[in-house]
């Protein structure tokens, strides 16, 4: 059975950026007074019932079998640095030189950097992180999602809280002829790219086609089609709104070469917003 792959395409940019006392029991005979025999076993057996009820919830809170989370080295200002914005591969998850932003967006699986908010530091190039982390190979996407939230839980105490604010966006949608996307190919493993006018895949779920659209078209596009699965992606356009344009819009694209269609709303979307975090990671 072939592993799925998601990475992320590679991209470029500059470092900038009731208080009381002991009490004393006199005999055991005070203590059986006090707890009658029954009352002590039924409280005995309580308590490891609570025991066992918590090890169970902490026993299901998903983790990597091992894990790195390391700060970025140092780099001079204006030099040049690769970021992978998440990459995961036969359930190793690899995230290079990514913000506290960045990583929550993946964990998260948000479209954009404007659905995460928080101190400025999280969204800053000066403060940058490197994580590895392996799961068991049969491990999906979603799941390496939910052990990368515990991992940073765990490494750079982050606590969050959702809410919903309103957003004006690009709904990615059906077009009325239907989706023209082919399914993705079993036991392909290449990755998707994309840079501005062009975005291929081989296994890339829509989610990942409205977040490269969102990068490269400066706005911010979200999946509506309700399709769930992964596809092969051609999309090729003319950037920009040059009316003498010598290719597609990317309206056009969508519709005559995937059969989706662009559709403009403003409704809520979720935020997560960072009420604690830590610069330095805890020791791996």
């Amino acid at each position: 059975m072939s592993k799925r792959t998601h990475e992320s395409p590679t991209v470029e940019t500059r470092a900038n950026d009731a208080r009381t006392g002991p009490r004393k029991f006199d005999s055991s005979a005070d203590v059986r007074r006090r707890f009658p025999t029954k009352r002590l076993r039924f409280l005995t057996v309580t308590a490891v019932g609570l025991c066992l009820s918590v090890s169970g919830v902490q026993a299901q809170r998903p983790e990597f079998e091992v894990a790195t989370v390391k700060t970025s080295r140092t780099v001079p200002l204006g030099t040049p640095i690769g970021i992978n914005l998440g990459t995961f591969r036969n359930g190793t998850l690899t995230m290079t030189n990514v913000t506290l932003g960045e990583c929550i967006q993946f964990a998260h699986a948000l479209v954009s950097q404007d659905q995460v908010a928080g101190p400025d530091w999280i969204k800053s190039r000066e403060t940058r992180f490197d994580v590895v982390a392996k799961a068991a190979p049969a491990t999906d996407l979603d799941g390496a999602r939910r052990m990368l939230r515990s991992l940073l839980a765990d490494r750079l105490k982050l606590a969050t809280r959702t809410e919903q604010r309103p957003f004006s966006f690009v709904a990615v949608v059906l077009a009325k002829s239907g989706s023209r996307l082919p399914s993705a190919k079993e036991g392909e493993t290449t990755p998707g790219s994309g840079a501005p006018g062009r975005i291929t895949g081989l296994q890339m779920p829509i989610s990942v086609l409205a977040s490269l659209l969102s990068r490269f078209e400066g706005q911010l596009f979200v999946d509506k089609t309700g399709l769930t699965g992964r596809y092969q992606i051609k999309l090729e356009w003319e950037p920009g709104n040059d009316p003498n344009r010598n290719g597609l819009s990317l309206s056009e694209a969508l519709e005559e070469q995937l059969g989706l269609r662009m559709e403009r709303r403003r409704e809520p979307l979720d935020v997560i917003v960072v009420e604690r975090a830590e610069k330095i990671p805890a020791d791996n």
